[in-house]
């Protein structure tokens, strides 16, 4: 997405320690700590309602967190709001999209445009590349695009901000299949490009398992596994996430 030098695999673009996050007086996330690393996906994987989406939001500042940190290349990123996550390299892709209906395509992605310095408020090609339909449609309101191209247009809308890090909420939920495979497509070259940390909440196993490098588990906010693919098996993995 830049033309900076590669950034080595290993090194961790998003640090998350000891994060607590509630709604009211519920508490929602227990200490939640993990990494993600530039050039991997890391899936955040449990059943409906341990906090997943609860933990993108904090990470986002879309929601306060109660205590905890949160690093974005080593810097910490102090009382995270959405415009200073922004700021610091966090895109969230949230479930259900939210992209603007009655603007077009092209003025969806230009949206993306506050938090970038006057002289990166463009859209790279690179986007159209990994998009093409959103080319086609460039003049298109977002809310005249299938449900499928919606999804494909607010994970472009964030890569417009050249994120160090990309939040991915439910990428695939209510998507035909060949757009989900399509997805999987960006997702598999935005990695291999090592620019960014990918944190991918999914509920489709299959669809996570094929392309996480990491997998972190949740239950009841708390966070059970975390782990290189590697080190885990499939098996094992379905079971702790699994209903």
């Amino acid at each position: 997405m830049t033309d900076a030098a590669p950034i080595a695999r290993t090194r961790a673009a998003l640090s998350v320690s000891d994060l607590t996050l509630h709604y009211g007086q519920s508490q929602i996330l227990f200490g939640v700590s993990l990494e993600a690393r530039a050039g991997e996906v890391t899936a955040v994987m449990g059943t409906n309602g341990v906090g997943k989406t609860s933990l993108l939001k904090g990470l986002a500042g879309r929601h306060p967190c109660s205590a905890g940190r949160v690093e974005v290349d080593g810097t910490p990123l102090e009382r995270p709001s959405a415009h200073r996550a922004a700021k610091a390299g966090i895109a969230y892709v949230p479930q259900g999209r939210e992209i603007f209906p009655l603007l077009t395509v092209r003025e969806n992605l230009e949206t993306a445009f506050a938090c970038l310095p006057p002289g990166a408020r463009h859209v790279p090609d690179r986007i159209y590349e990994l998009f093409p339909v959103l080319g086609e449609m460039a003049q298109r309101r977002g809310g005249d695009l299938s449900g499928g191209q919606q999804q494909q247009l607010a994970i472009a809308r964030a890569l417009v901000t050249r994120p160090r890090v990309l939040l991915l909420d439910e990428p695939t939920e209510g998507i035909q299949p060949n757009i989900i495979s399509q997805i999987g497509t960006v997702i598999e070259a935005l990695r291999d490009e090592g620019e960014m940390a990918i944190v991918l909440v999914e509920q489709y196993f299959d669809f996570a398992w094929d392309l996480a490098d990491r997998f972190v588990a949740m239950s009841r906010g708390a966070v059970t596994l975390s782990a290189a693919k590697a080190d885990v098996a499939r098996e094992d993995l379905l079971a702790r996430v699994s209903i």
